[in-house]
């Protein structure tokens, strides 16, 4: 008895997805289908300053060592900013401003800062978002090794 329930129930489930199957042919997308109207991404190439990032990469900075690493450092200063690159890849790609600097730490220690700036990088791709490592924090080692993968 429990053998023929399985075997009409799979039975019925094959029989119902071959008239699912066999019902139309496919055919090809109808120009409203075809999506003519998305052309793909416009960059202006218009990326703010390195200074401009500055506060941003203070304030997570001071998240990311007060909430996941239980430590009291901040950002206190910065210094010698400057663009390490821009748009070092080719035209098409997001363009980004790659620059580095030193930041001074609260417990007394200045430490190379690598950042860049991104077009369209923020929240839900809404204005501009930014990439940082400080050498020698990054403890979870996302851009490993001595921030490495955070340069161009």
């Amino acid at each position: 008895m429990r053998n023929s329930i399985r075997y009409s129930t799979k039975t019925g489930l094959c029989a119902a997805f071959g008239l699912l199957a066999s019902s139309q042919m496919a055919q090809a997308a109808n120009p409203l289908e075809l999506n003519f109207w998305l052309s793909g991404p416009k960059y202006d190439g218009a990326v703010a300053p390195c200074e401009a990032a500055l506060p941003t990469i203070a304030y997570q900075f001071q998240e990311k060592e007060s909430q996941f690493w239980n430590s009291p450092l901040v950002i206190t200063g910065y210094s010698r900013i400057h663009e390490t690159a821009f748009r070092p890849w080719q035209s098409d790609n997001i363009p980004r401003r790659y620059c580095s600097g030193d930041a001074m730490l609260s417990d007394g220690k200045v430490r190379t800062v690598h950042f860049s700036i991104i077009e369209d990088g923020g929240f839900a791709s809404t204005g501009q978002g930014v990439e940082w490592c400080v050498v020698g924090l990054d403890r979870n080692w996302a851009y490993n090794p001595a921030c490495k993968s955070a340069r161009p």
